[in-house]
């Protein structure tokens, strides 16, 4: 059975590393006390106030309680002394309250809560997110928690290719445990050829949908590349270099070669190019000639020669691209 402090604290800004910490703490709290013995408190119902009074409830359910508390980077610090601290003075015994926030901008966890729980003994823990500088150090760091080893080079190399998102980066390096074993010690060349730019993957998808004509699949990608902080200086290139390719398959088909010819003359998986070639046979040509002329439109429009935002530009420019 878990060992459980009377109060945790998970803030910082690494978003995604806090959410998979609440995650967590939920699951382990729900398989010792069942659902019944834990509560929730988040969105506009996470107030001190409400906070404060479900912490002070008495309550009949048996074994210990857990109350799992979202948005404390939103409290004000004089709400904080005036309804938490002195609930918190009071917890029960039984009783586990786990904090969570997820810091931004001036959006910070009210230092008074800070100071509270360290000195009741619980924990508090910051995620925060490393500096682009400081991403290669940690992405060994991780590998060798892993059980692998990454030389230097290799790390600064993986950082480039998948992006300085540590999810991500972290993910990756899981695959790569997987892939070659406890005690294996990657270079640049295997980081190159395993770990494949995250970002150039997803425009795939995007670029598949285009050729297909699928505008609710082609907003939804290009959406997704755009939260997870892809920018259009980088995708308009990706994009165009992909859809150059399914049209230089389709030219070459249409002049009269075989599959089997174009498929001897590029380097890439069986798979990948067979579904290129599947998708160059079944396109327009034309359509795509003209997709690329909509891209390097789009892209002069976000070189500040347009009068739209850039994401109003690019959804008009991809709901253009898309139509049949």
């Amino acid at each position: 059975m878990a060992q459980w402090k009377p109060m945790y604290l998970i803030h910082g800004d690494d978003h995604g590393r806090i959410a998979e910490r609440r995650a967590s703490l939920r699951a382990r709290a729900e398989a010792e006390s069942g659902a019944s013995g834990s509560e929730v408190i988040e969105g506009d119902a996470s107030t001190p106030e409400a906070v404060g009074l479900a912490l002070s409830a008495m309550t009949f359910a048996m074994g210990r309680r857990f109350i799992v508390v979202d948005g404390v980077e939103r409290w004000k610090p004089a709400d904080v002394e005036t309804h938490v601290l002195p609930a918190l003075k009071g917890l029960a015994p039984d009783m586990t309250v786990a904090f969570f926030a997820r810091e931004d901008g001036r959006a910070k966890v009210p230092p008074a809560l800070v100071k509270a729980i360290t000195k009741a003994g619980g924990d508090v823990v910051e995620q925060a997110t490393f500096k682009g500088r400081e991403l290669p150090k940690w992405a060994m760091a991780e590998a060798r928690r892993l059980g692998i080893e990454l030389e230097p080079a290799a790390a600064q190399a993986l950082v480039a290719q998948v992006g300085e998102r540590q999810q991500r980066l972290l993910r990756e390096l899981e695959k790569l445990a997987l892939e070659h074993g406890a005690g294996t010690r990657l270079g640049v060349e295997e980081i190159q050829d395993a770990a494949a730019d995250s970002a150039e993957i997803q425009v795939w998808g995007l670029v598949d949908a285009l050729v297909a004509r699928d505008r609710r699949s082609v907003f939804r990608a290009f959406l997704e590349l755009r939260e997870q902080g892809e920018s259009l200086q980088r995708l308009i290139p990706l994009m165009a270099r992909r859809l150059r390719e399914v049209l230089a398959i389709a030219d070459r088909l249409e002049a009269g070669e075989s599959p089997a010819q174009v498929k001897s003359s590029i380097k890439g998986s069986p798979w990948a190019l067979d579904r290129r070639i599947k998708e160059a046979r079944a396109t327009d040509t034309e359509a795509l000639r003209k997709a690329l002329e909509t891209l390097a439109d789009l892209e002069l429009q976000t070189r500040g020669m347009g009068d739209l935002s850039e994401d109003t530009s690019a959804v008009r420019a991809l709901g253009r691209m898309a139509a049949a």
